[in-house]
Formats: C-alpha cells, structure tokens, sequence
C-alpha cells in the first residue's frame, strides 16, 4: 500500500493525433477541463494544493524552455508548486508516482498530474533526430541507435531462440489496433489484419511501420487525493496500492540478456509486493507497446506468463477483451498513440475507467484491480503502478 491510501477520483483526456488544430496549452487545459467534467463539477480547482507536469521533448521540439511554470500559466495555478517530471517515455508514470508520495506523506491532500506532448509540430524525422540527442550523450554510444533498432534486437534473438514468431508479433498489433478502433479518444481507429502488417514498409528488421507506434500529440490528467477524502469528490474512487519503478542500463552492450526487461521485471515484482498481490490477480493492464514486441516482453516480465511463452499466451486469446487478462482495451500505444509525456498519465485514466465500468465497448467485465506498465527507453527505466476500486 501506498502510505495511509491515495486515491484516484478524476481522469480525462483529450483526443491523440495529428492535433494540428491545437497547441500544447490548448491541449494541457483540455485534459484538464476532462477531468474535470469526470467528477461531474464536485472537484474545485482552487482545492488542488499542487500539481505534477510531464513532458519529455518539450524543449527539444519546442526549441523553448518547457518547466513547471508551463502548466502553471494556462490553468491558472499559480502561485501553487507544479514541479517537471522527465523520465524519458516513462515520464507520465513517475510523474503520477511522486505525485501520490506527495499525498501519502501528508504534504497535500488534492493534487494534479498532467502529461502532454505537442510531437507533431515537426516531421517524424526531424522528431527523430531531436529525440536521437536525448540518446547519445557518451562519445561510445552507437550512432544511429533509434528505438526501432534497439527493440528490433529483442526480437531478433527471440525469434532465433524459437520462443517467437513474426506472425505473434503482427497479431498484438491487430490486437491493439481491433480495441482501438472501440476507442474514440484513440489516434488510428482503423482495424488491420495480420497481413497488412506483415506487408507494411520495413522500419528495421524484423519491425515493420505497423509494429511501430505513432508520432502523437495529446494530454492526460489525473486528480488524486487522500483515500479518507475521496468520497467527497466521487461516489467510485480508485486507490492507487502500489508504485514500482527500476531501472537498467540503456546501452545494448552492456545489457544482462535480450528477450526480457530487468528494469520491467524488477519494477513489477516490488509493485506486486507493496500491493501485497500476485500477477494473477490483475483483471486489466495497460501495457508499453511502444513496439509490438515490447507488450510481448511486458507480459513475460510482468509474470502473466513463463518465459519464452508469451506467443502462446497471445494465441490462446488472454490478452483480448473477452481473454483471461485483457492488455491495452485502450488500443495501447500502437492504435491510441504514443504523446511521450502524457502516455503514462493516459494508460492510468484507462484503468480508472475500466475499474468504474466506464469504458463502453471496451469494457473489461468484472475489473477491480488494473495494472499500467510504462518504459522508457531501452527498457532502461520502467514504472509499473497498480490500482484497485474502492
């Protein structure tokens, strides 16, 4: 458990895409005003103590320096503390974790976290190179080493030890694409079948652009307090029980293994042990799947099934809505998109739908504890937090 209980009683989020229509502040002060709206007018914003911004590429894209003050301004909290979090792809899940450490320690008794990331506003390519400066600050770090490459090497020695196959890979991304066509905050809402992805143009072998997930702009925000409180502010709180994050070296030569995540893997294990749970009992998840094969590693590092297994988990239909332990109902970051800073805070506001019956026709049936796995990098730094229904 987190301290003496923290809460989750407000979530909402704006549409992901090509948000050409709308800047980072307009997005901001939209996730804003959806959360909002989520606790039906019972939240007062002048309650909100302090707040927590996530943003990664900011100031790179941006070219302009992007700080707490940044959120501060268009929603109006000053003179209230808004502090950055930036933890690379993992940054609105951190962001979440300090923000609930905050509450449990009895410093605040509301909060606010918001992640958002205007992406867009530059070419993928030059994106690209923006974010290659974040990844090559050591004079012996290979050039040239984007995401693509370095998730291309887990599947690479996964599929050459036999434990994968590159139809397993296609069907997370038909998987997630079918749920999020269910989604209508969701960024590609078009299903597509194993052979479209199998066929789409080659990004780095054996990653195809339909394995891949999109350059996205979008925000989220989530409202949390002390448990004790919640029921002033939503009839169904979430609680948030567990926070884990860890972290591994970013650099592939230096790595343990390929085909498995240790910073995942020990993010989950201290995540199940402060919520006092087991893998088993997660009814919902909403995994990093930055890349097809990376949901594939997250359901082997997160213990939902043995190691060298997770195609045939995939296959049997687990993972599906209607499976034994739904993953990504949301789309995942392959159809709903992939904002950097505001992900995190995202695949939170899906939990906490999920958890109060309120995702419509994805809708999980019978979730009471969800789970949000949220990598950056290389799998250098992993959060993994855990919610219930009160």
């Amino acid at each position: 458990m987190i301290g003496p209980g923290v809460s989750v009683v407000a979530a909402g989020m704006v549409r992901f895409g090509e948000r050409f229509d709308a800047g980072y502040d307009e997005l901001a002060l939209g996730a804003w005003r959806a959360a909002l709206e989520s606790a039906g007018g019972r939240i007062d914003p002048d309650r909100v103590q302090a707040a927590w911004l996530s943003t990664a590429l900011g100031g790179l894209i941006r070219r302009e320096a992007v700080t707490g003050a940044s959120l501060a301004d268009p929603l109006g909290l000053y003179p209230r503390p808004v502090t950055r979090v930036e933890n690379a792809c993992a940054g609105g899940s951190d962001a979440v974790r300090n923000a609930a450490f905050a509450v449990a320690s009895g410093v605040y008794d509301v909060v606010l976290v918001l992640g958002v990331e205007k992406m867009r506003d530059l070419p993928t390519r030059a994106s690209l190179i923006a974010q290659r400066g974040t990844m090559s600050h050591l004079w012996w770090h290979p050039r040239g080493a984007t995401s693509p490459y370095l998730f291309a090497q887990h599947a690479t020695v996964m599929i050459e030890e036999g434990n994968l196959t590159r139809e397993d890979m296609a069907l997370v991304s038909v998987k997630n694409h079918d749920h999020g066509a269910l989604n209508p905050n969701a960024f590609m809402r078009k299903p597509v079948t194993t052979d479209q992805v199998l066929g789409s143009a080659p990004v780095c072998e054996p990653l195809t652009v339909l394995d891949c997930c999109p350059t996205t702009d979008g925000a989220a925000a989530v409202v949390l307090c002390r448990s004790d409180i919640a029921s002033s502010f939503t009839d169904a709180p979430v609680e948030l029980i567990a926070s884990g994050l860890a972290t591994d070296t970013m650099y592939s030569h230096t790595k343990s293994a390929f085909g498995m995540q240790l910073a995942p893997t020990r993010a989950a294990a201290d995540a199940y042990r402060m919520a006092g749970i087991k893998p088993s009992d997660i009814d919902v998840a909403e995994l990093h799947d930055c890349f097809s094969v990376a949901e594939l590693l997250a359901y082997e590092d997160l213990g939902f099934c043995e190691r060298g297994k997770s195609g045939v988990w995939l296959r049997a239909g687990n993972a599906s809505l209607g499976g034994t332990l739904p993953c990504n109902p949301s789309g995942g970051l392959l159809s709903k998109g992939h904002p950097i800073g505001a992900t995190g805070v995202a695949q939170l506001c899906e939990i906490f739908w999920q958890l109060r019956g309120e995702a419509g026709e994805r809708q999980v049936e019978g979730a009471r504890i969800g789970l949000t796995h949220n990598v950056g990098g290389n799998g250098q730094v992993c959060c993994v937090n855990i919610a219930r229904l009160s």
